[in-house]
């Protein structure tokens, strides 16, 4: 299964365009403009699962450098502060990894919530 198949390739591709330079990746916009947050908790698992390269049930922060590369095989990966203000935020419980039913996950595609490293 690939991610076209549960967002549109046109989405994504607006998606990967509005962050193209380093440190400009803010995980809400992306989620808004890639369509995931219209998505069902379904979809979202199976989002989840494509995203989770190693299959592990978890996206630890190795995976979430390779983020972008997920959704278009020739974006950039994550810059060192993207990555880490991503994972403090999606990590719930702090085990350097994010859950799929976690707390976070929720957060993540809520189009309220406020990431406070993007200033």
């Amino acid at each position: 299964m690939s991610l076209s198949s549960i967002l549109s390739a046109d989405a994504i591709d607006s998606a990967i365009k509005d962050c193209q330079a380093p440190d400009s990746f803010c995980p809400k916009k992306f989620f808004q403009i890639c369509g995931l947050t219209k998505k069902s908790p379904q979809d979202i698992k199976k989002v989840f699962g494509i995203l989770d390269n190693d299959a592990s049930g978890f996206i630890e922060e190795e995976e979430l450098k390779f983020f972008l590369q997920r959704f278009c095989p020739g974006a950039r990966v994550l810059t060192d502060k993207e990555t880490k203000g991503f994972m403090s935020i999606a990590d719930d419980d702090s085990d350097g990894r994010i859950g799929v039913d976690g707390e976070a996950i929720d957060s993540l595609l809520d189009p309220s919530f406020i990431y406070p490293w993007i200033s």
